[in-house]
Formats: C-alpha cells, structure tokens, sequence
C-alpha cells in the first residue's frame, strides 16, 4: 500500500478554453494535515474538486486512497466540505446531521460527536437558515466529519470564523491526522501555513511549492512563510 492518501500526475483542467490547472503533480502523505494555499482564483478549489471526482479533467491522472478519483467505492471513505455549505436551510443542525449521517451510514451517535467537534451545541436546535455564515461554515464541516473518513478535503472551512475558534478547529485537525485521517485543507490565509504539516503552495494553477514550512523557509531564506510565497511568486516570473 502506497504511503500517499492522493497521488496527482500531470493534472490538467481546462475551462472555456483557458487552463486552470496546468499539468500538475503531488502526493499528500497519509495522516498528515497538508495546507493547499494561494490566493482566490489559483485553482484550488478545481483541484479539490477533481481528487473527490466531481469535476472533469482534461488529462493526468489522479488516484485517492489507491483509486481512481471519484471510484464509487470512495463514496464512504472521503469527507468533502465545500466553500458554500451545502445543508438544508429549513432544517435544524440536529436534523440535517441525522439525515446525512442517514445517508452516509454513519452511527446515529455520531451526530452529537461532531456537534460537539465544531462547537454548535448552542445552535444544535436552531434552523440551519438562521445561522451565521460561520456557523453554517461550521455545520458543513460536521458533515463531512461523521462516519470514519480515511480523507478530509476541506475547502477554506475557516473562513469567516472568529480567531479562537479557528485555533480551536485547527487543534481538531491535528487531532484527527493524529488518529490516522488524512487532510487536506485549503486557505488564502498565509499565516494559517504554519498549522499545517505540509504545503503546496500554488499560483494560476500550477504548483509553486511541495514542502514542509520549515523546507520552504530553508529553501527561500525567509522565516514568515508569506515572505517565503511571494519570493517565490517573483522568483517564478523572473524565470
């Protein structure tokens, strides 16, 4: 078996005629916490959706978990939370979670876990179109969490959040890679870089970096990792 939760090979995507990801390639080591990063419109939501194999790829190849991306047998086997959260709005947080863990064939007791993990008890009863838009940030990700995902693809899940709860979610993050999940978490927060184990750092979709942070500071010679991304953004265009 293969060390790599995600293989990607000589990815390429193309919409409207215009390259958005432009023949990349990665692995994401099994267990870890890897930060995808890089500024709105890079392409890191197109190359999440193509590792949960929803979008279509012009060519490369791309396997999650020793499969094909989007193999029917992942289904169960990935947590996916999405920029705009998916969750009925005329629902409560305590029904949507029941209906999904429903769906996912996730323990019934898995809803009060992921409530707690996410920090909703106090919305718990409260309709899902009342929350705030970091709440329903907040109550997409406890979706993706029920069941036991091997692999989390999270896409920005912090945005919106208030300092102490994007620590604290953090925190989870770690505490889930160290259980033996594999994440993946996408940001344009350059200082949520240092949280991460990994990185890979893009720009107009290609791959600028595939590092540790401690390897990226090493290998620009800077110690604030948004020093560390822009030199190599000007070291990219001087090529």
């Amino acid at each position: 078996m293969t060390n790599s939760a995600v293989l990607v090979r000589d990815l390429r995507v193309a919409r409207g005629g215009r390259p958005v990801l432009r023949d990349i390639g990665f692995e994401v080591p099994r267990g870890s916490v890897t930060g995808l990063l890089g500024p709105s419109g890079c392409g890191k939501t197109t190359l999440m959706r193509a590792i949960v194999g929803v979008q279509i790829v012009e060519s490369g190849q791309v396997d999650v978990l020793g499969l094909p991306a989007g193999d029917p047998s992942l289904r169960h086997r990935i947590g996916y939370s999405t920029q705009n959260p998916a969750i009925y709005a005329d629902l409560t947080v305590t029904e949507a979670l029941r209906y999904f863990a429903s769906v996912l064939g996730a323990p019934a007791s898995d809803v009060a876990r992921v409530i707690a993990e996410v920090d909703l008890q106090p919305q718990a009863d409260q309709l899902v179109g009342s929350l705030s838009g970091g709440q329903r940030g907040r109550a997409s990700l406890a979706v993706a969490l029920l069941g036991s995902p091997e692999l989390l693809v999270l896409d920005e899940p912090t945005v919106g959040l208030d300092p102490v709860l994007r620590d604290d979610l953090w925190a989870l993050f770690h505490r889930i890679a160290k259980a033996g999940t594999t994440l993946l978490v996408s940001s344009h927060v350059m200082d949520e870089a240092a949280r991460c184990d990994r990185l890979l750092l893009m720009r107009e979709g290609i791959i600028l970096a595939d590092d540790t942070p401690g390897g990226l500071r090493a290998r620009t010679e800077k110690d604030d990792l948004e020093q560390a991304f822009l030199h190599l953004v000007r070291t990219e265009a001087a090529a």
